[in-house]
C-alpha cells in the first residue's frame, strides 16, 4: 500500500463518486419530526426548566462513568426520565431554514434520530413502547404488548438487561432527513450522531444515580420488524439500556 493510498480511497469512495444529494437537486428537505397521528393523546413530561436534578461536576461525571448492566429495582420518576431525554434530543430552538438546534451535535443539524423508549418502571407511565416527540416535550404511546420486552431480548442476542432495566432508550434513524442533503455518505453520519446521542446519555444518568450499556449487538431485520419499522426508511441504530445502579 502507497503512504497516499488512505487518502485516495477517502477521496475515490466519499467524494468523487457522491451523486447530487436531494437537496443540491432542489427536493424539499423531510420534516424535522414524525407526524403525530390524528387522534392520539400525548403523554406530557414535565417542563425541562421545571425539574431540578441534583447539580454535578462536568468531571466528576466523566471520571465516574462506565457501563453497567445490572439494575436495582427501582422505577424512574417521570421528572428523571424527562431530564434524560431532553439531555439526549431535547430541541433549543427552531430556525427559519427550518432545522432544530439540540442538545447535542448532528451533522448539519439534521437530527436524524427518533427516539423510541421501551418503558419498563416509570413512576406515571404504563409500562410499553413510546416514541419521545422531541417539539412537544412528551410521549406517543406506540405498543402495550406486554409480550414485546422479551422479544427485543431475542432481538438483541438475548440481553436480558433489556427487560430489567427500568427504560431503554432506542434510537430509530429516518434515512430520508439524512441523505437529503448528504446522500449515501449521511449512513456515516448517522453512527457518528448516534455515538453523540448515547454518551450524552451516559453523562446525564450520573446525576440520577442511573447507569447505563450501549446495545449494538443485535438482529436488524428482528429488531425492526419487533419495533413496526420498515428496516429501510426507518431502523434502528442503537440502544442502551438504563436504570439505577445496583452496586
Amino acid at each position: 500500500m502507497t503512504r497516499n493510498a488512505g487518502r485516495d480511497f477517502m477521496r475515490n469512495t466519499c467524494y468523487d463518486r457522491m451523486e447530487a444529494s436531494q437537496q443540491e437537486r432542489g427536493l424539499p428537505q423531510p420534516p424535522l419530526e414524525l407526524p403525530v397521528p390524528e387522534g392520539v393523546e400525548l403523554l406530557a413530561l414535565p417542563a425541562p426548566q421545571d425539574v431540578h436534578i441534583p447539580a454535578l461536576d462536568l468531571r466528576e461525571a466523566i471520571e465516574r462513568r462506565k457501563t453497567w448492566r445490572k439494575y436495582r429495582e427501582e422505577s424512574l420518576s417521570l421528572e428523571e426520565l424527562s431530564f434524560l431525554l431532553w439531555c439526549t434530543q431535547g430541541i433549543k430552538s427552531v430556525t427559519n431554514r427550518p432545522v432544530t438546534f439540540r442538545t447535542v451535535p448532528s451533522a448539519g443539524a439534521r437530527h436524524a434520530f427518533e427516539t423510541y423508549l421501551l418503558v419498563n418502571r416509570v413512576v406515571g407511565v404504563e409500562p410499553g413502547l413510546y416514541r419521545y416527540v422531541a417539539s412537544a416535550h412528551a410521549l406517543q404511546p406506540l405498543d402495550q404488548d406486554p409480550g414485546l420486552p422479551e422479544q427485543l431480548v431475542e432481538a438483541c442476542l438475548k440481553q436480558s438487561k433489556i427487560v430489567y432495566s427500568a427504560v431503554n432508550f432506542i434510537w430509530v434513524a429516518v434515512r430520508e432527513r439524512m441523505t437529503w442533503r448528504y446522500g449515501e455518505r449521511g449512513y456515516r453520519y448517522l453512527h457518528l450522531d448516534a455515538g453523540h446521542v448515547c454518551q450524552n446519555l451516559y453523562l446525564a444518568a450520573e446525576p440520577v444515580d442511573c447507569g447505563i450499556c450501549g446495545i449494538a449487538a443485535f438482529d436488524d431485520a428482528r429488531l425492526n420488524a419487533a419495533l413496526n419499522l420498515d428496516g429501510e426508511e426507518l431502523f434502528v441504530v442503537y440502544l442502551a439500556s438504563l436504570g439505577k445502579k445496583l452496586r
